[in-house]
């Protein structure tokens, strides 16, 4: 399976918080399944961090790469593709990192590891 972890689910998953569900835990571990993060996290991650909403998450802000390559993680890009699909999609849904995660799990055919139930509602499949 081919999952894409959202961004509280990569950072519940590097403190080893158990807000992140028994069976998303059980996916990211599953040595059968690839685990990609996206560039948006990235940019969330280093906003929320910059502007106080993430105090906690400064390692993570600063070697953001490296973290996630030494957990075995893949990164995807941002693609032109992704970025006109998440522009397109006429939803309410008005976060600009959750539409880039949507159209990129949508485009690349991805499982979402989610707590957001909302993102059900948009054609993803969706799991936690």
């Amino acid at each position: 399976m081919r999952l894409l972890l959202d961004t509280h689910a990569l950072i519940w998953w590097l403190a080893g918080d158990e807000a992140l569900s028994l069976r998303a835990r059980e996916a990211i571990q599953d040595e059968g399944n690839s685990v990609a993060v996206s560039a948006a996290s990235a940019m969330e991650v280093a906003t929320k961090f910059r502007i106080g909403k993430l105090a906690k998450a400064e390692l993570l802000a600063q070697d953001f790469e490296s973290i996630i390559a030494g957990q075995g993680f893949v990164e995807l890009a941002i693609s032109v593709h992704h970025a006109r699909l998440a522009g397109e999609m006429n939803i309410a849904q008005k976060d600009p990192f959750d539409r880039l995660l949507i159209a990129q799990a949508q485009a690349e055919g991805m499982v979402l590891i989610s707590n957001e139930v909302l993102f059900d509602s948009f054609a993803v499949q969706r799991l936690w």
